[in-house]
């Protein structure tokens, strides 16, 4: 199993990357091949799905991206040809969002995802994503998510304030600034 490829990007098209490594080329299906730049260096967190037909790579270019994925593909009728277009033309907070919500409509705006999907999403999916997704994107505020939650707010509303938030700033700085961000 892999975990990344290193490498250059050497080719792009409407659903997948090649990424050279050591004069290897990898076929890679990500979420938006554009968002990856040609003849650059990156690093790309994979998946490798192996079938009896078949052996296909995903590709993220963040491990929450990753992490959502691999949520997504464990839910009763979604693979990973559906949970992929879903990453394409959604946010990560956008697609949690919905789930915490129940958010039947937001979810059904994906290709091939209907009612049914939908709610076996919700279904499998609610309560679950933000202890594990959400934490891993934020490790520089765990001290601030602590003070939050002991001021009594939820963990859902702090996750959405917390990219607004600079992470160099020191506790009393983010503290005050997350604090003016829920009051709006």
């Amino acid at each position: 199993m892999y975990e990344y490829i290193k490498g250059r990007i050497v080719n792009q098209e409407s659903n997948y990357i090649t990424v050279d490594n050591n004069g290897i080329g990898y076929l890679i299906y990500v979420p938006n091949p554009y968002s990856f730049e040609l003849n650059k260096d990156y690093t790309v967190y994979v998946y490798q799905q192996i079938r009896e037909d078949e052996q296909s790579l995903y590709g993220f270019k963040t491990i929450e991206e990753k992490e959502l994925f691999l949520k997504l593909i464990n839910v009763k009728g979604l693979g990973c040809k559906m949970a992929l277009p879903m990453l394409a033309t959604g946010s990560i907070s956008g697609i949690m969002d919905a789930i915490e919500r129940e958010n039947i409509l937001y979810l059904k705006k994906f290709p091939k995802i209907g009612d049914k999907v939908a709610k076996q999403i919700i279904l499998d999916l609610k309560g679950k994503l933000n202890t594990t997704i959400a934490n891993s994107s934020v490790k520089d505020y765990d001290e601030l998510i602590e003070v939050l939650k002991g001021l009594g707010y939820k963990l859902t509303d702090i996750n959405k304030i917390l990219p607004s938030i600079k992470s160099d700033l020191n506790i009393e700085e983010q503290v005050k600034e997350a604090l003016k961000l829920m009051l709006k």
